[in-house]
């Protein structure tokens, strides 16, 4: 029988880093390569981001104590809490660019935060939060492995070079809390209960966030050729064939089927390579 493949994570040093990205307030406001679609659907994804990762280190530090015993995994977990304290603060500074562009989102926040944060939250076992917190951290690391593997040619490069650092990152650490996981609680139906929380709480706040941007977006008025390079932005249906041609849909699906394998573990897809050559190469001066 053939010996486990080494898991390159296992003695992983992970922690937090600054940015590489000095933000402008001048960005155009479709900066998907004039993408009105596409753009608006990472900007309400980037609206989940800060309140979701404190929700992740809140999850992960409820159950500090499940990782006494093993000094790594313990050090990968404060690094791994570090470094999305991290994100947050830079993807909350991304808020300030679409509010300067006339987008409104406190109302949204507000929502969001009182719905999944006040209320649905304090209703689920701290362990199904943390179920759902390593489903999540898939997610984040499928949409980071192919953020690395396309360089986002399209994005502007202060935002392309934010979303890399966060996709390099996410991947860095994204079997901290599985691993974490399966020390408190390696049932299968655990796992599938965080797999189920994790889809529908995505989907259903980045559909509602998607929806409150588009809705002020066709409000405001049309982006002069001096603030977007493409002032055409491209019908949602020319977005959804651009997505499928990308693999988006089709990397998800297979992200999905393989968490449902029940001898899956994150480090079985190897990407680490790509995420740390990346963050050496961008080291902040």
């Amino acid at each position: 029988m053939n010996a486990p493949a080494p898991n390159p994570w296992h003695h992983l040093t992970i922690r937090p880093r600054k940015t590489p990205v000095p933000f402008s307030t001048s960005l155009p406001r479709y900066w998907m390569g004039g993408h009105r679609t596409l753009t608006l659907l990472v900007n309400s994804l980037n609206l989940l981001f800060p309140l979701g990762e404190r929700f992740f280190i809140r999850s992960a530090r409820a159950f500090l104590d499940a990782a006494q015993d093993d000094p790594v995994l313990l050090e990968q977990l404060r690094g791994f809490m570090a470094q999305e304290v991290r994100h947050g603060i830079e993807h909350e500074r991304f808020f300030q660019i679409l509010e300067a562009q006339g987008f409104r989102l406190a109302s949204f926040l507000d929502r969001y935060d009182d719905l999944a944060y006040k209320r649905i939250e304090p209703a689920a076992a701290p362990r199904l939060r943390l179920a759902t917190t390593a489903a999540l951290e898939h997610f984040t690391a499928i949409f980071g492995d192919f953020a690395l593997a396309t360089d986002l040619p399209e994005a502007h490069p202060e935002l392309r070079d934010l979303l890399l650092w966060h996709a390099a990152e996410e991947i860095e650490h994204k079997c901290v809390t599985y691993d974490l996981l399966l020390r408190v609680d390696p049932s299968y139906a655990l796992r599938l209960q965080g797999l189920g929380m994790a889809v529908t709480v995505l989907l259903g706040f980045w559909v509602m966030a998607y929806l409150d941007l588009a809705a002020q977006d066709r409000k405001l008025p049309p982006p002069s050729p001096a603030q977007d390079a493409t002032p055409h932005p491209r019908a949602p249906g020319h977005t959804a064939r651009h997505l499928w041609r990308q693999g988006i849909p089709q990397r998800l699906a297979s992200g999905l089927l393989d968490y449902l394998r029940p001898g899956f573990h994150p480090s079985q897809h190897d990407n680490l390579g790509a995420a740390t050559a990346w963050l050496q190469a961008h080291r902040p001066a």
